[in-house]
């Protein structure tokens, strides 16, 4: 079991009150000996500042002037990290006590593993655990339609996805990210790309990350819960801010990983989702045509990131495809996570 490397948990609030207190709690209560943490608050003004007050003993709090968003602030909290990796977290997780040290364990079965993930079961919004359990995400996939979705999201938790596997990605909800990898794939010193502001920023890592040669590892043994708000099918429940953001962000992805050889693959349900995206915008969600405003003006930075990116690919068309199905995919894991399973089994006993 790994011990020596030193994991810094980068955390990003704003108006999380209601959970703050309790993730950090779960995270200070992790049996994994090494680490620190970092809180970046986004100008919060819900009483989250007086609870991390409590906690600026045992971690690092950053109070920033205004909301730079997900994505920046994360970034600022991975500049002020020293850990060999990074586990980046969200406020409304709640940890149990052995994740930090499985994913570490995962993370060190490959050095081509640049990022790792655990199975996260959801929870209600007062940190209330539902007595049947159910799955939040086991790492996130992308389908033909460019949509990216969670793994196992709100199937109920019968004892499967027991096995350690590749998938696709990792969600930022609760990441496990090799600093080695975190160097290598940031574009202009970002990780997250600060365009994005909030919410499919881990997507792309995920998918810039794939393009690079680097594998994310799914480790059953790290589990714990989250609270879901964003879900497929409830955007109307959610501000119009995120919704822009949503959109946005679909399209800077595309703009920055694609090859026309995936867009000559699946330019039919490609097409089709855009075309649906596009006509929700103008019909009934008029608060996200700002998204497309915003990637005209931003163009000419957003192509410069892709050439980039493009630049520096070093996995073949055939492997990219391989991940874009619409059943999820998972690939199978080295040998020696064997070791870690009958390792955790043994202790259990």
């Amino acid at each position: 079991m790994a011990q020596n490397d030193l994991v810094s948990v980068t955390i990003v609030t704003y108006n999380s009150g209601r959970f703050i207190k309790r993730c950090l709690d779960s995270v200070l209560a992790q049996r994994y000996p090494r680490t620190e943490i970092i809180v970046v608050d986004n100008a919060s003004a819900d009483g989250t500042v007086d609870i991390l007050g409590q906690f600026e003993d045992r971690c690092r709090v950053y109070y920033n002037d205004e909301n730079a968003g997900f994505a920046a602030a994360q970034n600022q909290a991975i500049k002020l990290s020293n850990g060999d990796w990074v586990l980046t977290l969200n406020p409304d997780v709640l940890l149990l006590p052995n994740f930090i040290q499985a994913l570490v364990d995962a993370g060190d079965l490959d050095p081509s593993i640049g990022a790792v993930c655990g199975k996260l079961l959801t929870m209600t919004p007062h940190f209330e655990i539902p007595p049947r359990p159910v799955v939040d995400s086991t790492g996130i996939y992308f389908n033909p339609m460019l949509r990216h979705l969670d793994r196992g999201s709100r199937e109920i938790d019968n004892g499967h996805y027991l096995q350690y596997e590749y998938v696709f990605g990792a969600t930022a909800a609760a990441a496990l990210y090799r600093r080695q990898m975190i160097d290598d794939i940031s574009v202009g010193g970002e990780f997250f790309d600060s365009d994005f502001f909030a919410y499919r920023e881990d997507a792309d890592v995920a998918w810039r990350a794939q393009l690079l040669g680097w594998k994310c590892m799914y480790a059953p043994q790290a589990r714990g819960y989250h609270v879901r708000k964003a879900l497929p099918g409830n955007r109307r429940a959610l501000p119009p801010e995120i919704n822009m953001h949503s959109v946005k962000n679909r399209f800077l992805m595309r703009i920055k990983n694609i090859s026309p050889d995936l867009y000559r693959r699946h330019w039919l349900s490609i097409t089709t989702r855009d075309a649906v995206v596009v006509m929700c915008c103008v019909f009934w969600e008029h608060t996200s045509l700002k998204a497309f405003w915003y990637l005209l003006k931003n163009l000419r930075r957003v192509l410069s990131k892709r050439r980039l990116i493009q630049a520096r690919r070093r996995v073949d068309h055939e492997y990219i495809a391989s991940w874009f199905q619409y059943a999820p995919v998972s690939k199978q894991a080295p040998r020696n996570a064997v070791r870690l399973l009958s390792h955790s089994e043994t202790a259990r006993t």
